[in-house]
Parts: C-alpha cells; structure tokens; sequence
C-alpha cells in the first residue's frame, strides 16, 4: 500500500486532493494531517467508505515539536508528502512561518520515511513567481537558482524576513519553489515539484472576493476539486525533478506567470 501525507487536509484543496488520491488509486493510504484532531475527523468522517484508508494525524506545521511528535507516530515507507497547508492574510511572520519554516519542517522530520524514488509535492501559487517577477533581476537569479545551497536560501529568508514586504503571501511562496529547487538536488533519488493548484475557493483566497465586495464565482475562483490536477500529476505522473507545475500539469517558470493552457516552459 502506497502511503501518502498530506498536510492541511482537514479542508479545502488540503481534503480534495485526499479524496482524488484515494480514489485514483485503490492502493492509497492517506495520512490526512490536521492541526485539529477533532477537525480532521470530521473530515475523515466525510470521505464516507474511502475513509477505511485515511488515519488523521495531527500535525502543526508552525511547531516544531508537533511536526516531530507527527513524524514519530509514523509508520512507513511513505510514498510521497505533500505539504499543502498554508496561510495567507495573516500577519507576515506567521505566513513565512507556515508556508516557508513548515514546508521545510515538515520535509526534514519526513524525508527519512520517505521510499526510495518517492514524491515531495510542495503546494505553491502563481503568486510566487509573480512575486519574483518584481524583483531585481539580482534577486530573480538568486530565487530561480537550480544550484542553490541550503545556506544561500537561508540568508535570502533572513534577509527578507528583516526587511518586510508588502507580499508575504507571495514572498511565502517564491521561497518554497526556491527551498524545492534546493531540496530536488540535494535528494536525488526523491521526485521533488512545486505547484500551483489555481485560483480556488478556500478559506485562504475567500476573503479577497469579500473585501472587494465581489463573490469567489464573479472572481473566477474554482471549487476545490478543481484544484487536485498539478498534485495528483507530480504525485503519479511520469515526472523530472525540481520544477514548477501550473494548475493544468504543464511546467511552468518561476519568475513570471503562465496562463493555464499556454505552451509549456521550456528553458
């Protein structure tokens, strides 16, 4: 049985691509990670006879002892993680500290379950390489660096985190693409992407259409099972390592934003 964590999978894209996966292979089990126990059953609850395949298992990306405390409870191999929760509208020290310090967490506490060839997916956002494609072009070569050191990465963080931003959102996000560049070369024998699900309608992209007085449906904001494709791809498909996937499974940049249906990236 191919074992498969999720984290943030108590709701949104988080349980949706918990139930694509469970469905596209009945040969999946899913660790359905949740901050709330409670929560996380309930939603365990919802996925009705696929549900004999799921164990929730509570893990806070935002702490490193719970994220240890999860990892312990463990058992593998695993086929793959996927570490899709993540913040946004928050203060800017606790979007970094869950959709930057947690992914990476989350991938040091797990990466020794993890089999070998397995699949890291880190859930990302076109919000990130729109972010870089702000940036100076110094910048943009330091975050799209294919030989980045973990050391480098660090520094770019810290300097970030020092100097503020209007973005943190984005800047999140530009980061972990830039942590997965990091992290595909350093384990070769893993298949580690980025992706981006979509523009979807979650808890974390709702209150945009709310302060704009508009609804998720005149934004252009998808429902959540819309948003499973990129992951189940990089997950199950026939992929390389180290790249950045749009919400229709094509390799797309990481200093600019691609349409879903334009050509591919191709460097």
């Amino acid at each position: 049985m191919r074992k498969i964590l999720i984290t943030g999978a108590n709701k949104g894209i988080g349980l949706a691509s918990t139930r694509a996966i469970l469905e596209h292979d009945p040969d999946c089990f899913v660790y359905l990670g949740s901050r709330d126990a409670e929560r996380g059953e309930a939603a365990r609850a919802s996925l009705g006879e696929l549900a004999a395949r799921v164990q929730v298992l509570p893990i806070d990306v935002s702490d490193a002892n719970s994220v240890a405390q999860a990892a312990g409870s463990v058992e593998g191999p695993l086929y793959g993680i996927v570490n899709n929760a993540g913040v946004a509208g928050l203060a800017n020290e606790t979007v970094l500290e869950v959709n930057v310090d947690g992914p990476r967490r989350v991938c040091e506490a797990f990466l020794g379950h993890l089999q070998e060839g397995g699949r890291v997916v880190n859930v990302s956002s076109a919000s990130g390489p729109s972010f870089v494609a702000t940036c100076s072009p110094s910048r943009q070569k330091e975050l799209t660096n294919p030989e980045i050191e973990l050391t480098e990465w660090e520094t770019l963080f810290a300097e970030y985190r020092e100097s503020g931003t209007d973005n943190a959102y984005g800047l999140s996000k530009a980061l972990l693409n830039a942590y997965t560049l990091f992290l595909a070369r350093t384990q070769p024998g893993l298949h580690v992407n980025a992706c981006t699900p979509g523009f979807i309608e979650t808890d974390l992209t709702r209150p945009f259409a709310e302060a704009r007085g508009s609804t998720p449906e005149a934004m252009g904001m998808k429902q959540p099972t819309e948003g499973t494709r990129s992951t189940l791809h990089l997950l199950f498909g026939d992929v390389p390592s180290g790249w950045y996937f749009g919400s229709d499974a094509e390799r797309s940049p990481l200093d600019r934003s691609r349409s879903p249906g334009d050509p591919p990236y191709v460097e």
